[in-house]
C-alpha cells in the first residue's frame, strides 16, 4: 500500500508541470491568434457594392410540356444525356419570393449541364426583372437541401456510433473549421485583406480549437500544435518561393478569372498561397498528432528510452505513414484537376506544354509544396515530442518519507508469562519485544 501510494504521489507533480506548460503555450498562442483575427476581421458588408439584379426563389414543377426544338445551325441538337435536344414549357408553382403561391411558365432548360426536370421536382429558379423575352423566371437547378441533411445526419450518426465522445468532439471540430472558413477566412479575403496572412491566422485558430477539442489539453497535443505550426510556416515559405520563381499569377481557371474581374481587390497570387496552406493543414495535423502520440506511448511503455532512441523508433512509424499519405495527397489534387487533365489530353497537347501551363503548374506546386511540408512535419514533431518525453522522465521525483525504525518494546516477566501467544507459542504477530534480564532470572537463565 505504501509503495503504491508513493508511486502516484511522485507522478502528480509531473502531470501538474506538464499541464501548466500546455496551458501557457495554449494561452500565448490563443492571445496572438485572437488579436490577429480582430485586426483582420472584415469590416462592413462584404460585396455590398456589387448590386444584384437577380434573386433566387424556389418552386415545384406542376407539368412539363415537351416539343421538338427548332433546327438551328448554331445550336447543337444533342441533349446533355446524349439524345436529341428537347424544348418545351415547364409550369412551376413558386414556393418562395415575392410571387409565392403564383403559378408561372418558363422554358425547359437546355445546353450543357442543364438540369433534367419532371413533374413534382423541387427547383431553384432565378428571378430577373425586365428581361427582353418577358420571362422573369428561369430554372437554374434542383433543390438538394433535404437530401443533404439526410446525408449529413447519417454521417454524424456513423461518426458518433464509432467514435462515441471522441466522435462527438470531432464533429464539434468540424463545425469550428467550417465556421472559421465561412465567417472569417472567406469574408476577410473578399474584404481586401492579405489572403496569406488571413490563411495563417485562420489555420492557427482551427489548429488551436480543433486539436485541443478532439485530443484534450495534453502535452502530446501541445507538441502536435507546435509541430503543425512549424511545418505550416515552412509550407508557406516554400509556396511563396515557388510561385515567385514560376511566375504564377493565381489566375488560371474560369472561376479565378471571374473573381479577379468582379472582385479586383482580391490578391489572386495570395489567394493561391492561402489555398495551398489550407489544403495542407488537414494532412499536417493528422501526421503531427500521430507522431506526438506515438512518442508519448513509446515513452510510457519504456521510460528508460533516451530521446535519440525514441526519435528513431517514432521516425520509423512516421516514414511508413508518410509513404501512404503522400500518394493520398497527390491523388486528391489529381482528382480535383481531372477535368483539366482530360481537356489537355483531348487537345493533343504535348506533355511539356501541358505541364508548364499556368493551370497545371499551379496544381503541381500545390502537390509538391504540400508534400514537402508533410515530410518536414515528421522529424519536427517527432524531435519535439522526444525532447518533451525525456524531459519529463528526467524530472526529479519526490522522495518517500523516511520510515522510522520501530523502537523495541520492553516487557516484564508478568507480560511475557500472561501475554497471548499464537499457535506455535510465539508472541502476537507484529509485536517485537526485547526481553528484560529479569525474565531470564525467572526461568533460571534459560532465555539468556
Amino acid at each position: 500500500m505504501d509503495a503504491h501510494h508513493h508511486h502516484h504521489g511522485g507522478d502528480r507533480p509531473h502531470h501538474q508541470r506538464a499541464g501548466r506548460t500546455a496551458l501557457i503555450v495554449l494561452a500565448c498562442a490563443a492571445v496572438v491568434t485572437i488579436v490577429a483575427m480582430v485586426l483582420l476581421w472584415p469590416r462592413g458588408d462584404v460585396g455590398g457594392d456589387k448590386q444584384r439584379d437577380e434573386a433566387q426563389v424556389t418552386g415545384d414543377v406542376v407539368t412539363v410540356a415537351v416539343e421538338p426544338c427548332p433546327e438551328s445551325p448554331d445550336q447543337p441538337q444533342i441533349s446533355p444525356q446524349g439524345g436529341p435536344q428537347e424544348c418545351g414549357t415547364v409550369t412551376v408553382t413558386l414556393t418562395s419570393g415575392p410571387d409565392k403561391g403564383k403559378r408561372i411558365e418558363t422554358g425547359l432548360p437546355r445546353g450543357p449541364g442543364a438540369p433534367v426536370v419532371g413533374a413534382g421536382d423541387h427547383l431553384v429558379l432565378i428571378h430577373t426583372e425586365g428581361t427582353p423575352s418577358g420571362v422573369d423566371y428561369q430554372i437554374m437547378d434542383h433543390q438538394r437541401g433535404t437530401q443533404l441533411w439526410i446525408l449529413g445526419i447519417a454521417f454524424a450518426l456513423a461518426v458518433v456510433a464509432f467514435g462515441r465522445w471522441r466522435g462527438l468532439a470531432a464533429l464539434g471540430g468540424l463545425a469550428i473549421t467550417f465556421g472559421v472558413l465561412l465567417f472569417f477566412i472567406v469574408p476577410a479575403i473578399l474584404d481586401g485583406r492579405s489572403p496569406l496572412l488571413v490563411a495563417v491566422v485562420g489555420s492557427a485558430a482551427i489548429m488551436l480549437s480543433v486539436l485541443y477539442l478532439t485530443h484534450g489539453f495534453t502535452v502530446p497535443t501541445t507538441v502536435a500544435v507546435l509541430g503543425t505550426l512549424a511545418s505550416l510556416t515552412l509550407t508557406g515559405l516554400l509556396a511563396a518561393i515557388a510561385t515567385a520563381l514560376l511566375h504564377l499569377t493565381g489566375v488560371g481557371t474560369e472561376e479565378t478569372n471571374y473573381l479577379s474581374v468582379v472582385y479586383s481587390d482580391v490578391n489572386m497570387q495570395g489567394l493561391l498561397l492561402a489555398g495551398i496552406l489550407i489544403g495542407s493543414l488537414g494532412v499536417l495535423d493528422d501526421v503531427a498528432v500521430t507522431q506526438a502520440v506515438t512518442v508519448s506511448e513509446l515513452a510510457h511503455a519504456n521510460p528508460a528510452l533516451s530521446a535519440i532512441r525514441l526519435y528513431r523508433a517514432a521516425a520509423r512509424v512516421g516514414r511508413a505513414h508518410i509513404t501512404s499519405v503522400i500518394n493520398t495527397l497527390v491523388l486528391a489534387y489529381a482528382g480535383a484537376s481531372l477535368p483539366l487533365l482530360i481537356l489537355f489530353a483531348a487537345g493533343n497537347a504535348r506533355p511539356g506544354e501541358a505541364l508548364t501551363s499556368q493551370m497545371l503548374a499551379q496544381e503541381i506546386v500545390r502537390s509538391v509544396v504540400g508534400t514537402v511540408g508533410l515530410i518536414a512535419a515528421v522529424p519536427l514533431t517527432t524531435a519535439l515530442a522526444a525532447f518533451a518525453a525525456t524531459r519529463r522522465a528526467r524530472e526529479p521525483k519526490e522522495k518517500a518519507p523516511r520510515q522510522r525504525r520501530p523502537e523495541p518494546m520492553t516487557v516484564t516477566s508478568d507480560d511475557w508469562l500472561a501475554g497471548p501467544a499464537d499457535d506455535v507459542g510465539h508472541l502476537r504477530p507484529g509485536r517485537h519485544a526485547k526481553l528484560p534480564e529479569d525474565v531470564g532470572d525467572v526461568h533460571g537463565g534459560g532465555l539468556r
